[in-house]
């Protein structure tokens, strides 16, 4: 049976932190259960930082094997040890979870920036989660990129709680702050006709001031790349920036009309790279220059 998210965090704490530091946290959350009072639980997620500090958690591909075990689509990497000590700090706290999106909701009111991150990146380990899903989205209003990420990048709860609008606003957020598009869970699986057309919409926009367009948009716009849309995909594809061709020649791949084969058959070594498997968006993500 895979063990709960709380022991794995809990297991993962214990094993990183000073004896005396675990030892504190352990005291806390012993408390937090048996009086879950919001008094109790403000004090705690305060403190959190100032007694354990703000290392990275160190997790081994074994962790996240056993994360992903726990609860599907759990990626804890990038956690720091205060972020996923606040986590289990909240769900010691829940108790029988009743209230519990009442008192998600003020916290993430009340939050200091790091709190709101680790309360957002917790999202996927919270009971009743269809209760969150306002306050998630509220998590994606924000200016603080970083706050944003906690909500949208590796994170299972967006692909699975969001209706399509919902998702198509993430994403395109994503692209106008500048924030990555692949480390969202889903990306593929939740492409549809209408993000394909926000996302023209806004590449041309941005053509019109003159500005570039990530070339990670045109992994949602491939799949539905019909005829009226394959002139965008030739104009980047012709473009002078080698990731934006790349990424224009794999939209063509994906595309079901018949006129995006004859485009990327003249685009000639990118044609064969993505034939032989050399040139995928996984690689382009991890090289984006310098592609083989």
């Amino acid at each position: 049976m895979a063990e709960q998210p709380s022991r794995l965090l809990r297991t993962w704490l214990q094993r990183q932190l000073p004896e005396t530091a675990f030892d504190w946290l352990a005291g806390q959350l012993e408390a937090l259960q048996q009086d879950p009072s919001d008094r109790k639980l403000h004090i705690a997620l305060g403190m959190i930082p100032r007694r354990l500090g703000k290392d990275d958690l160190a997790l081994s591909e074994a962790d996240l094997e056993a994360a992903e075990a726990a609860r599907p689509g759990w990626d804890p990497r990038g956690w720091s040890v205060d972020e996923a000590a606040r986590i289990l700090a909240l769900l010691a706290a829940a108790g029988a979870n009743t209230g519990f999106a009442e008192r998600f909701t003020a916290l993430c009111g009340s939050a200091e920036v790091g709190e709101a991150i680790a309360l957002y990146r917790g999202l996927p380990l919270y009971p009743d989660p269809a209760a969150l899903e306002d306050q998630a989205a509220e998590g994606l209003r924000t200016n603080m990129r970083a706050v944003f990420e906690a909500v949208a990048h590796r994170n299972p709860f967006p692909r699975e709680r969001f209706d399509e609008n919902r998702w198509n606003q993430m994403v395109l957020k994503a692209l106008f702050i500048g924030s990555s598009l692949h480390p969202i869970q889903g990306l593929d699986a939740r492409a549809n006709p209408a993000l394909a057309a926000i996302l023209i919409d806004y590449a041309h926009e941005r053509w019109a001031a003159g500005r570039p367009v990530s070339p990670e948009l045109w992994r949602c716009v491939g799949p539905f790349a019909v005829a009226s849309l394959l002139p965008d995909l030739e104009r980047a594809l012709r473009g002078e920036d080698e990731t934006e061709r790349r990424a224009a020649a794999l939209a063509l791949a994906a595309s079901p009309a018949a006129e995006a084969r004859v485009l990327l058959a003249g685009a000639g070594a990118l044609a064969a790279e993505i034939e032989s498997g050399a040139l995928t968006w996984e690689r382009l993500e991890h090289d984006p220059v310098a592609q083989a």
